[in-house]
């Protein structure tokens, strides 16, 4: 009883559900008069062509019997008028009994009902004490990493679903979910927007400012997050009261290109921790490739500490024993002037005189963004793309442009892929990204890939492929809106990988950082030890671990899981 009122509320208030119960109402007496004909056509056939008395209540049993096609057999006419008209009742019970009256029956009422049940199921408010939450417009391939980051920081969410039977999916997988209508102002009034911490609006770009101007009716101090698929659209949405807009296209290009260090600009800094630097680097045309972390010396060089090493996507404590391979990139942490030392290591250790080129493939948003960042870089970039219209544009950023089909051997060796050091896969879809790692990787397997994803579950499979470094467009747009959220610089180090900043567990202060075993036991990467005085980012075996003191921890949301299962 508990849900079957407001189920009943919901039906009969819905006009289509009003509609739909009298056009089935309507049937229903259609059938009941033609019940009635056929019982009174039974009478009179009996009564004045073969001369036989039945009660009414006999009629219609026979009738019901006849058009149900039970047929019994008790009943039964002896003329051939008798037997045309018992065919008649036959056919019509046929047609409006077993055929009409079942398809009327589950299309005027019984699918309203199952979508009445959805419905009431399907949250349709937030709490009335709800405050400083998350809204998440729409369900994309964004949300759920957001959702993850949002939950392990305690900060409450809810998403938007217009459609009732994906709300209660959303729902039943442990999403906190609002059914409602993106632009509808009464869905954001249910949603306590004006007490939110953040809107975010995930949509297009059009959606996207429908949304803004809906929400600003109602709380006009809320900050909006747009997601801004133009480069156009920005100034639009700013105009109807987006707080900030993210570019998040031409930012994935950016970022890949940052993960392309030549020359001077090897160590790519990651973040700030007091007066220590993280950064990391490429090893790929050093010296230093085929060595262990010991035989580099690293440390002894440059004053630096190597405390995770990635390797085709995943990160990995490290030792003194680690080898470093082409595609290896380390993680140092060092002051600023240590990091200029390893600058200046890595420049002094080339295997090639002339850096190769860069080939991006895919000249859309992304490889545009990506091309245009690294010409201000001042290396060499090729460009292939199959849409003729974008070559004019092309060729302001990039040295060569091919247009063509990049799986055509021709096309991709004409583009540069043998002159190429680097290759960055821009293109839209995971697939087409997937396959041309192979590609690339088989026709030139000395080559260093740089790929995007739309799609975390891709992960696994572009770095079976052969791609070094993937950057997704999930991980960074949460990775931006989670910034902005809780007021910080976007920190991207890799797919899933985050900083940590946690207290130390009871039972590990007093032990040194080799006797603590968090990076053997859990996978976590210690970046610094803080106490109630200063960091320490020289990691030394033999450093104890404070009282009261705090980590800084790299590593990924089941790895914080591990460690706090392990030492808390």
């Amino acid at each position: 009883m508990k849900f079957l009122t407001p189920q009943i509320s919901y039906f009969l208030s819905q006009n289509q559900m009003r509609r739909n119960i009298s056009a089935l109402m309507k049937y229903l007496f259609l059938l009941a008069g033609v019940i009635a004909f056929f019982t009174v056509q039974f009478h009179l056939i009996m009564t004045y062509w073969e001369g036989r008395e039945y009660s009414w209540i006999t009629g219609l049993y026979w009738t019901l019997t006849v058009m149900s096609t039970l047929g019994f057999g008790d009943i039964t006419f002896n003329s051939d008028l008798g037997r045309v008209f018992t065919i008649i009742v036959l056919l019509s019970g046929i047609m409006l009994l077993l055929i009409m009256l079942p398809f009327a029956f589950i299309r005027f009422f019984y699918a309203p009902w199952i979508e009445a049940q959805i419905h009431v199921q399907c949250p349709r408010a937030a709490p009335a004490d709800i405050s400083e939450h998350v809204i998440i417009c729409k369900y994309d391939s964004i949300a759920p990493n957001l959702i993850k980051r949002l939950q392990h920081r305690g900060i409450p969410y809810f998403v938007i679903e217009p459609d009732s039977a994906r709300a209660v999916q959303l729902h039943n997988d442990g999403i906190s979910v609002i059914q409602g209508e993106l632009d509808n102002r009464s869905t954001y009034e249910r949603l306590r927007v004006e007490k939110a911490r953040v809107l975010f609006a995930n949509a297009a770009d059009t959606t996207n400012t429908n949304i803004t101007l809906t929400v600003r009716e109602v709380a006009p101090k809320v900050n909006v997050i747009a997601i801004a698929e133009n480069e156009d659209s920005i100034d639009i949405l700013e105009l109807s009261g987006a707080t900030e807009v993210i570019p998040l296209k031409q930012l994935l290009g950016e970022n890949l290109a940052l993960r392309i260090n030549a020359g001077g600009e090897r160590a790519h800094i990651v973040r700030k921790l007091g007066e220590w630097v993280v950064a990391e680097f490429t090893v790929h045309d050093t010296g230093f490739e085929g060595k262990t972390l010991r035989d580099a010396g690293f440390r002894e060089l440059s004053g630096v500490n190597i405390v995770g090493v990635w390797d085709r996507g995943v990160l990995q404590p490290a030792g003194p024993g680690t080898l470093l391979s082409g595609r290896s990139v380390p993680i140092a942490v060092g002051s600023q002037e240590q990091i200029g030392k390893l600058e200046n290591l890595l420049a002094d250790h080339p295997t090639r005189s002339i850096p190769g080129a860069t080939l991006i493939i895919g000249g859309g948003k992304v490889g545009y963004s990506a091309a245009t960042a690294l010409k201000q870089k001042g290396m060499r970039v090729f460009m292939i793309d199959s849409n003729p219209k974008l070559a004019e544009k092309l060729n302001n950023v990039s040295e060569r442009v091919t247009i063509g089909d990049a799986a055509d051997r021709d096309t991709i060796m004409c583009g540069g892929l043998e002159e190429a050091s680097l290759v960055v896969l821009s293109t839209n879809e995971d697939a087409v990204n997937i396959y041309l790692s192979v590609y690339c990787r088989r026709l030139n397997p000395s080559v260093r890939i740089v790929s995007r994803i739309t799609h975390e579950r891709n992960l696994e499979a572009i770095h079976r492929a052969g791609t070094d470094f993937v950057l997704s467009y999930a991980t960074l747009g949460a990775e931006a809106v989670l910034s902005s959220i809780i007021g910080r610089k976007p920190l991207l180090v890799g797919e899933e990988v985050e900083f940590f900043n946690v207290p130390v567990p009871e039972q590990l202060a007093g032990k040194t950082l080799a006797e603590s075993g968090i990076g053997e036991q859990t996978g976590l990467v210690v970046l610094a030890v803080h106490n109630e005085e200063a960091s320490d980012g020289q990691l030394a075996p033999d450093l104890p671990l404070p009282i009261n003191g705090r980590l800084t921890l790299l590593g990924t949301s089941p790895q914080l899981v591990s460690f706090r299962r392990r030492f808390v």
